[in-house]
């Protein structure tokens, strides 16, 4: 640090600062960049230093969004502000700053490298919000799943109808007892047409009959349909579910079940029904 008892040797200090920092400032004016995003915080004089030049600046910004930013517009983060490229800056067809709700956000349209957007989810309440983003997710998920593996099938408890129907016919050709447990994982398989109708608020006894019949007269993709509010052929109406999505569920659900009809005794600890007495023999 440097200490100046003189008035002239503070001014001097003082103007070297303003002349490093209009130096800076100069420097990224010439590089013909519009948007300027910092992580530290942007002075009031360098705000306005850009306002007056028609540039849009913004600090605090996280690294996750800097990052995001980049992959988006391409570019570079820089550490300084010397010998700036062309190729360091990114691109957008239109940066707009917009309001919604009570919040302001700045958007970035017409990325060249964009792979990806951003959706904006809001709601009166929080668990809306969380239960919105939880559906999302797993739209998203399915989808991702479905890109990555070439077979799917039709949703809508169109598939559990099918195999329920397949399997009731298979455990007709089988004596003993292995035909009530074919029977039984083809009722089990309705439970999930079930659930959709009950959690859409259908009548459930008279989709799932209707569902049966279909299935028996060999519509075999039919299923719920929530618009209608009665049953049609999912799969034209592009209602897929990835395959191996289906798989590993069955697959988890034997296992759970293979797991717990293995367990064939459990041990209760004989002290856990032990009560303390409330007091000594022979004294109230």
């Amino acid at each position: 640090a440097v200490v100046s008892t003189q008035s002239t040797g503070y001014q001097k200090i003082v103007d070297a600062e303003w002349s490093i920092l209009y130096n800076k400032l100069d420097l990224m004016v010439a590089s013909g960049a519009k948007i300027i995003l910092s992580k530290l915080p942007i002075g009031d004089v360098a705000t306005q230093y850009f306002a007056d030049r028609d540039i849009f600046c913004a600090g605090r910004v996280t690294q996750e969004d800097l990052n995001r930013t980049v992959k988006a517009c391409g570019g570079t983060i820089l550490t300084t502000v010397n010998d700036i490229r062309e190729a360091d800056m990114g691109q957008c067809s239109l940066f707009e700053e917009v309001q919604i709700g009570n919040d302001r956000y700045n958007l970035f349209t017409g990325c060249p490298k964009a792979k990806t957007c951003t959706l904006i989810l809001r709601g009166g309440a929080d668990q809306f919000i969380d239960e919105t983003e939880r559906s999302l997710h797993d739209a998203i998920m399915i989808v991702r799943r479905a890109l990555k593996n070439d077979s799917i099938v039709a949703g809508g408890g169109a598939i559990e109808m099918e195999l329920s129907k397949e399997l009731r016919n298979y455990a007709k050709t089988i004596h003993g007892k292995e035909q009530l447990l074919i029977t039984a994982y083809a009722k089990a398989l309705e439970i999930i047409p079930r659930q959709l109708c009950d959690n859409a608020g259908f009548d459930a006894i008279t989709i799932l009959n209707k569902l049966r019949q279909k299935h028996a007269q060999g519509a075999k993709w039919m299923g719920m349909d929530i618009s209608s509010e009665d049953i049609a052929d999912n799969f034209e109406a592009c209602v897929w579910e990835p395959s191996i999505v289906k798989r590993n569920a069955l697959t988890a659900a034997c296992d759970a079940c293979c797991t717990i009809l293995s367990i064939d005794e459990t041990v209760k600890n004989p002290n856990s029904n032990y009560k303390a007495p409330s007091a000594m023999p022979g004294m109230r």
